[in-house]
């Protein structure tokens, strides 16, 4: 159910565009940290100051216990580990392909929210749906056709990040009913960043003071994003929001150019926009459902 202010659709689209340009913003600050730190410490980083965050905005607001009570811990920490292994992987992936191509492949995860409501939720989908499904894998196989720069071992990196963060939606999904948005977000903060914190001493790197205002940017990126995101989400439909949530590889390709000097080829573009038409063929049968 949407908020009352459901009837401004402007403002939900404006939100949304904020929320992926903060997204862009983040993914622009991990592939420049990755090639100065350890993937470890880079998305440790992201977690903690994001939980740290969250801490000093809403547990004064509701309290401790309020904020991290759960009737499903086994579920929301399995939430937490889909969404780290999203992290890693897409982090990872970072240092080997193109900020922009990452980001389109990652962009498959809906399209895999599709296939896997099937055997995992019960849903019905269309042959509409399963052939946008088919044909957002046929745009990754253009973006990494054989033969090209991406036809590497890493594209595997973000199609896992891609298949982590389909079942961290899906588990998303199954959780909204049992917990509140902040409780899921701030536990999955406080899962991932105890994880992290433990796995930090083997990878620390001291960071210079700019880089340390990076990393602090880098978490405060990631917790504006989903705030701009949840409050998007109050004023418009997700399926009138789906098709500018692709603005983000937009953002991507922009920061790709300006500040690591990267343009996606004929084959990289046609394959970027074969994956968006996909996405948006999903959302739009959403909308008619």
């Amino acid at each position: 159910m949407l908020h009352k202010g459901a009837e401004q659709p402007l403002k939900g689209i404006a939100l949304i565009g904020l929320a992926v340009l903060v997204f862009a913003s983040h993914d622009a600050l991990s592939k420049y940290l990755s090639g100065f730190y350890p993937i470890v410490m880079v998305v440790w980083a992201r977690y903690m100051v994001h939980t740290l965050l969250m801490l000093v905005i809403f547990v004064p607001r509701s309290g401790f216990s309020a904020v991290v009570r759960t009737r499903r811990p086994g579920l929301q920490l399995l939430r937490a580990l889909c969404l780290i292994g999203t992290s890693l992987f897409f982090t990872t992936g970072l240092r080997y392909i193109p900020l922009a191509e990452a980001t389109s492949v990652n962009f498959l995860a809906p399209l895999l929210v599709t296939a896997l409501s099937v055997p995992l939720l019960g849903e019905r989908v269309s042959r509409g749906q399963w052939a946008a499904v088919i044909t957002g894998f046929v745009g990754v196989l253009i973006v990494v056709r054989p033969g090209g720069a991406l036809f590497t071992p890493a594209i595997a990196l973000p199609l896992c990040s891609a298949l982590c963060f389909g079942f961290y939606q899906l588990l998303t999904r199954m959780l909204s009913d049992i917990d509140s948005p902040t409780t899921s977000n701030f536990l999955t903060g406080i899962f991932n960043s105890l994880i992290m914190t433990a796995l930090l001493p083997f990878f620390w790197s001291t960071p210079t003071w700019g880089h340390g205002l990076f990393m602090l940017g880098l978490g405060t990126c990631g917790m504006l994003g989903h705030l701009f995101l949840t409050q998007a989400f109050r004023h418009a439909a997700p399926a009138m929001l789906a098709p500018f949530s692709y603005g983000q590889i937009l953002f991507a390709g922009m920061y790709g150019y300006l500040i690591f000097d990267h343009t996606p080829d004929a084959f990289g573009v046609a394959g970027i926009g074969v994956i968006c038409l996909s996405g948006l063929a999903v959302a739009w049968g959403q909308r008619k459902r």
